[in-house]
């Protein structure tokens, strides 16, 4: 990718080494506000005690349905004054920052590197947003070593890098990407850019009412269900990753093999891909993300068309 010396984002907060985001400890369980929406690493995660993700299956197609109809109004009517019920992006502060980590060479690139993706993600979101006459609240990206705190509960590293709907912040241990090359072979700058562009993603939804939506009716679902629906909203993030690649490839970011790179990092990340790699074995009735041909699926169809109507995952007759 062609990335170096394009805009950086000022909403990204180096937490590495902070009372919030450090080595250490134990996982306490996703509960506050919201469930997280996370990129699965292989770790296991405590599920959340109240407030996780879900809805009720009938009612909820048909919400999205709405809010995701071929009428740009309709899409984003769910937020910014438009129908009733949607999100409250929060303005809660995040979480401690420490800028001065001591932390050097390829970590301080990598941080410059998703500063400049970061910083990407809100000109396209905030361009496609004005489209429509909205604006695009900006998210924020806090980078955290081994464990960190936030509206959703204390996540680990294991967990993978999430998206936390209760403060409308994603976080990422910048060690997951070592897992995602060296343990699923899933290389390269325009890889890493996906898993950071799928949890932005969740961050449209959220501003457009899928989550809330999906988090108010879980109470209403048996375990399976949720897993549907569940793959239905991840794999629209990938979608929305997807759209976001359509446009830094017509800015010209993009070398050859690029497209492979964020291709081959959706087959590796898939719900049949991690089992089969971690355990062995394939449960597809657990699966809350998406099969490999799933996610590539999507993510390619959001960087095709570059439209967003076109992740309408939810009215889709097959995934």
């Amino acid at each position: 990718m062609d990335w170096k010396g394009r805009r950086k984002s000022s909403n990204v907060n180096d937490a590495r080494g902070s009372s919030r985001g450090r080595s250490g400890g134990g996982i306490g369980g996703f509960g506050g506000r919201g469930g997280m929406f996370r990129i699965p690493s292989g770790g296991t995660v405590r599920p959340a005690r109240s407030g996780g993700m879900g809805c009720g299956t009938m009612i909820v197609i048909g919400l999205i349905m709405y809010a995701l109809g071929l009428n740009p109004l309709q899409l984003l009517g769910g937020f910014a004054g438009g129908l009733t019920g949607g999100p409250s992006v929060s303005t809660q502060s995040a979480p401690q920052v420490n800028r001065q980590t001591g932390t050097a060479g390829k970590n301080d690139e990598m941080k410059e590197f998703m500063s400049v993706i970061m910083g990407s993600t809100e000109e396209i979101w905030t361009q496609i947003f004005k489209g429509y006459g909205k604006e695009y609240p900006l998210t924020q990206l806090n980078l955290f070593t081994g464990q960190v705190r936030s509206a959703c509960g204390t996540a680990t590293a294991a967990s993978g890098p999430f998206y936390c709907p209760g403060d409308s912040q994603v976080y990422i241990d910048l060690s997951f990407y070592q897992t995602l090359s060296r343990q699923f072979g899933a290389k390269g700058d325009f890889a890493q850019a996906y898993v950071l562009a799928h949890e932005v993603g969740h961050h449209v939804q959220n501003i457009i009412g899928v989550l809330p939506e999906f988090n108010r009716m879980r109470r209403s679902m048996g375990k399976l269900e949720v897993n549907k629906t569940s793959v239905k909203v991840e794999l629209q993030a990938d979608c929305f990753a997807g759209v976001w690649g359509h446009y830094v490839e017509q800015q010209g970011w993009l070398d050859r093999g690029d497209l492979e790179e964020a291709l081959v990092a959706a087959n590796q990340i898939g719900d049949d891909a991690i089992q089969r790699k971690t355990q062995g074995y394939v449960v597809p009735e657990s699966f809350n993300h998406g099969t490999s041909a799933q996610r590539k699926r999507w993510f390619g169809r959001g960087f095709e068309s570059g439209r967003i109507e076109s992740c309408d995952t939810f009215k889709a007759s097959s995934l």
